[in-house]
């Protein structure tokens, strides 16, 4: 069976348009993992909000194509190669996101995945992932409250990538659970400490068809010993009662519906948008 593992492109039409007074070009989006799937959707989607979106990845050809999208889209963004295990890259990201107006927004989407069992599980990849995953969010955070206490209001609001798996842990993807089941557990705190003017949530989804998620099908098939088919069918939605993957600009909406003022009671909450996973597990 071949896999496409091509993303979905993103239309002007399947972006969700928001009237939201604070999403003007004077606002600035920070968005991680914007090199590709859901990152790139969240900038592409900020900018044809008018906001201005300012992606992170280390992934530079990929993060210079989704300002292009995003310029083309009509909107403004910039791009600039980060890599999330260094502070001072995360240092410099978050004083130039400045340079270009009020932060705002930020969005902590970047991730990657080993599939492997607890007793295998190489430290090196567990302490990438948790630099990557948790650290840099958690870093994030921290950098830019401050500036969102400046901004005239004293607003801001910060969006985590949770997962099915910060609700339920599945087999051989054990730092993947405990990544996003603590993005559920900063979200809750920037919330606990933002006095209702600092807003977090995050956003729970099952399998979106980005290459991180069609990439791991060989190895999830070769852990439980059975085909690429079983893997999609049986694995990936086999408990999901909608029997098709997100795509990333769906997701992105989530977030900018998070962001904006129609979402002003949504302050420590998760959006689980699983097809029916995990509460019909």
């Amino acid at each position: 069976m071949a896999f496409d593992i091509s993303e979905p492109l993103v239309k002007r039409d399947d972006i969700l348009i928001l009237q939201d007074k604070d999403f003007n070009v004077k606002n600035v989006c920070i968005v991680t993992g914007a090199g590709s799937g859901i990152g790139r959707a969240i900038c592409i989607a900020a900018a044809a909000n008018n906001i201005m979106a300012f992606g992170l990845d280390i992934d530079e050809q990929g993060g210079n194509k989704t300002q292009d999208l995003a310029r083309k889209m009509g909107g403004q963004m910039i791009f600039i190669k980060t890599d999330l295990t260094n502070d001072h890259d995360i240092e410099h990201a978050v004083k130039e996101a400045a340079k270009l107006g009020n932060i705002r927004y930020l969005a902590n989407i970047a991730g990657i995945q080993h599939i492997d069992s607890i007793e295998n599980f190489p430290m090196g990849k567990y302490d990438l992932m948790m630099k990557i995953m948790v650290r840099a969010p958690f870093y994030l955070a921290k950098l830019t409250i401050p500036y969102m206490k400046k901004n005239s209001d004293g607003n801001g609001a910060i969006g985590n990538m949770g997962s099915i798996h910060a609700h339920i842990s599945t087999l051989n993807k054990p730092v993947y659970n405990i990544t996003k089941f603590a993005m559920r557990a900063l979200t809750q705190s920037i919330a606990a400490e933002g006095e209702g003017k600092i807003r977090s949530f995050s956003v729970s989804t099952g399998f979106v068809k980005t290459a991180l998620a069609l990439n791991q099908i060989p190895s999830q098939a070769d852990q439980r010993k059975i085909t690429p088919e079983e893997v999609v069918k049986d694995v990936m939605m086999g408990k999901s009662r909608t029997k098709e993957m997100m795509t990333p600009i769906e997701v992105a909406n989530l977030f900018l519906f998070g962001f904006s003022r129609f979402a002003t009671y949504l302050n420590s909450g998760d959006l689980l948008f699983d097809g029916g996973v995990v509460l019909t597990y």
